[in-house]
């Protein structure tokens, strides 16, 4: 699967390892419904830094449809509840 984090680029993920993203994207989905700014940042790193540990980067120049797009770390709450499905920022997992 091809991950785009917004403003970075994309790399590539390993589907199997879709359940591990899930669980932090639900504690993200939890502190926005909170309105926990100070989690939701923490937690949006954490998951950001997942998908760099677990994935492998494309070449700057290569540009493949993402199966997944992911906000920037400096996101705000208002525009990651744009990019939502009801599933969360990782649908189907």
């Amino acid at each position: 699967m091809i991950v785009r984090i917004m403003g970075e680029g994309q790399l590539t993920l390993d589907e199997s390892r879709l359940p591990e993203l899930n669980k932090l994207d639900e504690e993200l989905l939890a502190e926005m419904e909170n309105g926990d700014g100070p989690g939701f940042r923490a937690t949006l790193q954490a998951l950001l830094d997942k998908v760099h540990e677990l994935g492998e980067p494309l070449p700057d120049d290569s540009l493949e449809p993402s199966g997944l797009i992911l906000p920037s770390p400096d996101a705000t709450l208002e525009e990651v509840r744009d990019l939502l499905t009801d599933d969360g920022l990782i649908p189907g997992t």
